[in-house]
């Protein structure tokens, strides 16, 4: 009985969390779309998430096409087709593997420090503070750090796409004697806007989600030092779930395109 009332619970809390964030997020659409437009803080947000996430980004990134082409390659000698190498790797980089690596890496950078910070904010009372001087919290804190994480998820997607195919060309430069050169012609002439706009959109959805769960958590956290820790940890688990439900949907959808 006590296992059965504790999953009743859960349950019961996980649908009220859903109706939480759901409010939260259409608070922030509310709030976007209405002056005043906080474009200095937007510009500072951007440049700091852009900022947290380069360097682990490039090296995710290098590391995966490093391995991708390692585990791919002995495989493809086997029947023949090792001329596919940088087809078969440019495109699943590019439309699959590059945009959910770089949202789950910058979902534990991003979306902690967005709960943490605004926890912090909100445990020491520098919020209310704000709501007493006519400020308005939400959309200063939490509008330009949702539209911050939106914005530049995409660019940091680019950007880690663009290293793994560099770390991939350097194993073919050095074990098959490719050139960099016709590598990457090689892979360009293989994408199509099918596997770039597809994989685009979602980074932009990858980005809303990551901002989101971290700005919630931590606008909504619990008084207390534990509940900054309690809002940053939550709010990387939460982020990394909705991805991949994001991710599912996005691929679902793009399919669906694809058939017709």
């Amino acid at each position: 009985m006590a296992i059965a009332a504790q999953m009743i619970n859960r349950t019961k809390e996980f649908f009220i969390e859903i109706g939480d964030v759901s409010y939260f997020a259409v608070r922030f659409f509310k709030q976007a779309a209405t002056p005043p437009f906080e474009f200095k803080e937007l510009l500072k947000q951007s440049y700091q998430v852009g900022n947290r996430s380069l360097l682990l980004v490039a090296t995710t990134g290098f590391i995966i096409g490093l391995v991708l082409t390692l585990q791919t390659r002995p495989t493809l000698i086997e029947f023949g087709a090792v001329s596919w190498m940088p087809n078969m790797v440019g495109i699943s980089i590019v439309r699959e593997v590059g945009p959910v690596i770089t949202a789950l890496i910058c979902s534990g950078k991003i979306a902690s420090g967005f709960g943490a910070e605004l926890g912090s904010m909100r445990v020491t009372e520098q919020i209310d503070a704000m709501e007493v001087s006519g400020t308005n919290p939400f959309k200063y804190l939490v509008v330009t750090r949702i539209l911050a994480a939106t914005l530049m998820l995409p660019l940091l997607v680019i950007f880690g796409d663009l290293i793994a195919l560099f770390g991939s060309s350097l194993v073919e430069f050095m074990k098959g004697n490719v050139s960099f050169t016709l590598y990457f012609n090689t892979v360009f002439d293989a994408l199509s806007y099918g596997d770039l706009v597809p994989a685009t959109i979602k980074s932009f959805f990858f980005g809303f989600v990551i901002g989101l769960t971290g700005c919630y958590k931590g606008y909504k956290t619990g008084r207390g030092t534990a509940g900054v820790g309690i809002a940053a940890n939550t709010a990387v688990v939460m982020a990394s779930l909705l991805l991949f439900v994001v991710d599912f949907i996005a691929v679902f959808v793009s399919d669906i395109f694809y058939e017709l």
